[in-house]
C-alpha cells in the first residue's frame, strides 16, 4: 500500500502504429477473434479489478472532491526495441485501466484523496526477462494550471512463466491536499496519474496509435508438406 504526502511546492505509449489491413476474405475472422481477445481481456480485467471502491470512508464533505484522471499523453507505456516503431520491436508495455477515487475534508482541514488503480502490462516479443519495474506519477495540479505536486512510483512485475499479461492493483492511499483557506473547495485541484514515458511514447500516445492484443505475435506458417489449396 502506497502512502504519500503532496503538498502545495512550485515543481514544475503505448503501443505502435495500427497494422496493414487484412485481406478482405480474412476480415470476418479477424473481427471475430479481436471480438473474443476483447472479451476475453475485459473478463480478466474485471475479476481482477471487480466493483472495489476507494478505502476512504464516504464523509461529508465541505464540497466536492478533486477531479481524478489519467493524463492521456501518459495512460500507455511501450518500450520499443532500437526505437523503432512496429509489433516486432515491442519489448514492454503498459496501460492504466481504471481508476477508483474518493476525499475527505471538513472545516479547515486539508483534503485527503485515496486512489486505487489498475495497471495491464505486457511482455512484447523483444522482452529480455520476465521481470520490469515500470515508473509511473502522480501529480496534483490547480485545475488545469499549475502542477504544484508531483511524485515518482517503481512498479516492479514479474510475468508468469507463459503469460504474456498480468493485471496490478495499486493503492495510494493519502494524498494531501492543503488548502488556503476554509472556501477553498476540491473542485479547485485536479490530481492526474501517468506512466514516466518517453518524448517518443507521448507523441505515439498523442496520436492515437494502437496495436492489437496479440501484438508481435507470429503467424502461423503453412505446411510445407501440404501447401495450400490455389
Amino acid at each position: 500500500m502506497r502512502r504519500l504526502l503532496l503538498c502545495a511546492a512550485a515543481l514544475a505509449v503505448a503501443v505502435s502504429a495500427p497494422l496493414t489491413a487484412h485481406a478482405q476474405g480474412r476480415g470476418g475472422q479477424d473481427q471475430q477473434r479481436q471480438q473474443e481477445e476483447d472479451a476475453a481481456k475485459k473478463k480478466k480485467r474485471d475479476a481482477e479489478w471487480g466493483n472495489s471502491r476507494a478505502p476512504l470512508p464516504a464523509l461529508r464533505n465541505a464540497g466536492p472532491c478533486p477531479f481524478v484522471k489519467t493524463l492521456y499523453d501518459a495512460a500507455r507505456y511501450i518500450e520499443f526495441k532500437d526505437g523503432r516503431e512496429a509489433s516486432g520491436s515491442v519489448a514492454y508495455s503498459g496501460e492504466i485501466q481504471g481508476i477508483s477515487a474518493g476525499c475527505q475534508y471538513k472545516d479547515s482541514d486539508p483534503i485527503e484523496v485515496a486512489m486505487e488503480v489498475l495497471f495491464e502490462l505486457g511482455r512484447g516479443p523483444q522482452a529480455e526477462g520476465r521481470s520490469k519495474t515500470y515508473r509511473y506519477w502522480v501529480a496534483v495540479t490547480d485545475r488545469n494550471r499549475d502542477v504544484l505536486a508531483k511524485e515518482y512510483f517503481d512498479l516492479p512485475v514479474t510475468f508468469p512463466e507463459g503469460e504474456d499479461r498480468v493485471y496490478v492493483r495499486e493503492n495510494l492511499n493519502r494524498i494531501v491536499i492543503p488548502r488556503a483557506e476554509m472556501t477553498t473547495s476540491g473542485s479547485n485541484f485536479e490530481v492526474l496519474i501517468g506512466f514516466d514515458v518517453t518524448p517518443q511514447m507521448a507523441a505515439f500516445n498523442r496520436d492515437g496509435k494502437r496495436f492489437r492484443l496479440n501484438v508481435g505475435q507470429a503467424s502461423p506458417q503453412p505446411n510445407p508438406t501440404n501447401p495450400p489449396q490455389q
